[in-house]
């Protein structure tokens, strides 16, 4: 367990509330799921928890349950929209591990042979680029068949 508090001010939590715009590309009751705006590869997307949770050491399971299935539909889309040859689903907890958004998250990216992460360098993608990222994904999980 974190020692730490919960901070409602944290940047996902604004985002969560709407004070913040994000590209989302999939909700529901228990989750959503968004482009990072700072993105280490093509089709970068944050899938966060609604409910608050600062990582993943004091989540309980009622969270965890809805957000890892919904964090494996994002991969498969991802996978698709982006015709990947795999993906990687990050995940940190504390400073120590690199955590620096203290809203329990985890971070789905279309990988390709060949090409290594970018580094997390501060830099924006354009809005443009983020809009159209998240509506190939939208795409490939309204063609998902149902499980």
């Amino acid at each position: 367990m974190s020692t730490a508090p919960y901070d409602d001010q944290n940047i996902f939590a604004k985002i969560l509330r709407g004070e913040i715009p994000s590209h989302q590309v999939y909700t529901d009751a228990d989750t959503v799921v968004f482009m990072d705006v700072m993105p280490q590869g093509p089709g970068h997307m944050l899938v966060v928890p609604r409910a608050p949770s600062r990582n993943l050491l004091d989540a309980g399971a009622e969270i965890l349950g809805p957000l890892m299935r919904t964090v494996q539909r994002i991969a498969r889309a991802a996978k698709r929209a982006f015709a990947a040859d795999g993906v990687t689903v990050m995940q940190f907890n504390e400073p120590a591990s690199g955590q620096t958004v203290f809203h329990l998250h985890f971070h789905v990216i279309p990988r390709f042979e060949g090409q290594p992460l970018e580094p997390h360098s501060g830099a924006m993608e354009k809005p443009e680029v983020l809009a159209a990222n998240a509506e190939k994904v939208r795409q490939a999980l309204a063609a998902e068949p149902p499980h």
